[in-house]
């Protein structure tokens, strides 16, 4: 079998016994990495430590991968206003956290002879977070429905290093200033206490 040695050098071809002999010399696992190798190529290296290490670069790697989410969020044709702004404040935190946000208008009885007036009202907020996504998929009726998909500009890994950044900054503006409170409101808002007589 040929050999490599435990920093990575060729020792060569050595027989089976040899290489079981160096082993234990070395205290180190004799493991094949090379089976259909002609001759099979076996390297000296600690076993438990190679299994640990790559389950630790697997974690990391599964701890950095982003997994694509896509958020629903469902209007109406006749949707009030003040709803329509809490609606779209939904969309923009879903799209600034980096995740894909399906729009859905969803028609019953005789809005269904009207489908204009929910292609008006996605472009409409297609065009209120354009800064922030664009639109992925037009909108397209489908059945009583209409549906549009809007994607964020950034990926959601740049959004999660964003948020993990902002969240180190509040962490060390808590240390640096112990006695502030975090919430600015509170911080400003006079205190209340009753006056004595």
């Amino acid at each position: 079998m040929r050999l490599v040695g435990p920093s990575g050098e060729q020792v060569g071809i050595v027989p089976l016994a040899k290489a079981l002999e160096l082993a234990q010399e070395y205290d180190l696992d004799l493991v094949e990495v090379a089976a259909n190798a002609r001759p099979p190529v076996c390297k000296l290296m600690d076993y438990g430590k190679f299994k640990y290490e790559s389950a630790m670069k697997a974690r990391e790697a599964r701890k950095n991968q982003a997994h694509t989410v896509i958020k629903e969020m469902k209007l109406r044709p006749k949707i009030d206003p003040h709803d329509y702004d809490t609606k779209k404040g939904h969309v923009v935190r879903f799209l600034k956290q980096g995740d894909k946000v399906k729009i859905t208008i969803m028609f019953r009885g005789r809005e269904q002879s009207r489908p204009e007036l929910g292609y008006r009202l996605l472009q409409r907020l297609a065009e209120d977070v354009q800064d922030l996504g664009f639109v992925e998929s037009n909108p397209k009726q489908d059945g009583r429905n209409m549906i549009m998909v809007l994607g964020p500009h950034k990926k959601k890994t740049e959004a999660m290093a964003e948020a993990r950044q902002a969240q180190e900054a509040r962490k060390a503006d808590a240390k640096a200033n112990p006695g502030k409170s975090q919430n600015p409101a509170e911080a400003e808002a006079p205190s209340e206490e009753p006056a004595e007589a």
